[in-house]
């Protein structure tokens, strides 16, 4: 057994040397200075030696005091840091999840709000950027992207369908395919563009139009720019229907007329590394969670 002097004693006596002086000691310990005088004068009688010569204000350490002093104050400032991690809530875990830039701005940030009562103990960091990341390389944990579902070296799970249709506000005149020649067709940069990339040449193709009598509207570089010029009625986008779930349900926007074309999904990929984290499964059980629910509300009505 360790034989120590009374811990109250040692307390007093660091807290006095610390600030040499018996008074301010005893304003931080909430005691008398006269309790810190006895509880020093306790500890030099248990060791036998002086560790304050005292003055009239002052005190200071004699050689024992100053050789005592600094293991005290060492153990004391040990215990104060232990204590106070022990008693600091836990680091949340974090996923970082990287996506486009529609998909984040579109899908993804409507539901942060639910994300934080779903997973309070996770903090979620989104990426989004067009380009394709090296998750892996960028420390990235989980991806949302849109393709075929093909991705060398990585997980994949379907997401959301893909399925593309014309949309627009309900303000515009919009009653019969023969209309559409009226209205300018939003437009759109895609960064996956492959032959059979669902955009308004296929669409009118696949509707039997002719493109040189449609009026082509502004050429915006993001997806999300094309679905707010149609919200407020300045032409026709061909939307990703999952992505404009939200506007279509609150009749900001309406499907007029198919056809509904099929694009690739979007897909989940991680690396297989990445799912050892308890974290990790539930964010993508989140995900998932979500995009069933967001592809049962999705159901719309072709106008005409």
């Amino acid at each position: 057994m360790r034989k120590l002097p009374p811990l109250t004693a040692l307390r007093a006596f660091e807290a006095a040397a610390r600030h040499a002086s018996f008074k301010r000691a005893a304003e931080e310990l909430a005691l008398s200075p006269t309790a810190i005088s006895h509880q020093v004068r306790l500890l030099e009688d248990r060791l036998g030696l002086a560790l304050f010569r005292r003055g009239t204000r002052q005190v200071s350490l004699t050689d024992a005091g100053e050789r005592l002093y600094p293991v005290l104050r060492d153990g004391f400032d040990a215990i104060a840091s232990t204590v106070a991690a022990l008693q600091a809530p836990p680091a949340r875990p974090t996923i970082t999840l990287t996506t486009t830039r529609a998909f984040a701005a579109r899908w993804l940030v409507p539901r942060l709000g639910d994300f934080a009562r779903a997973l309070p103990e996770i903090a979620l960091r989104v990426h989004a950027a067009d380009e394709t990341v090296d998750l892996r390389r960028e420390g990235i944990d989980l991806a949302v992207r849109y393709g075929g579902g093909h991705y060398p070296g990585l997980r994949a799970q379907p997401l959301l369908p893909g399925r593309f249709a014309p949309v627009c506000s309900p303000s515009l005149a919009l009653h019969d395919i023969a209309d559409l020649h009226r209205h300018p067709l939003l437009r759109y940069a895609w960064h996956l563009r492959e032959a059979d990339t669902p955009d308004w040449p296929r669409w009118l193709r696949e509707a039997g139009l002719d493109p040189a009598t449609m009026a082509d509207g502004p050429l915006f570089s993001d997806e999300s720019h094309a679905v707010q010029a149609a919200v407020a009625g300045q032409g026709v986008a061909l939307a990703s229907l999952p992505l404009v779930a939200d506007e279509l349900a609150a009749g900001r926007l309406r499907v007029p007329f198919g056809p509904v074309l099929a694009g690739h999904s979007f897909h989940l990929v991680w690396p297989p590394e990445a799912e050892s984290a308890p974290a990790h499964g539930r964010v993508r059980d989140w995900l998932r969670r979500e995009a069933d629910a967001s592809v049962d509300g999705e159901g719309f009505d072709i106008s005409c």
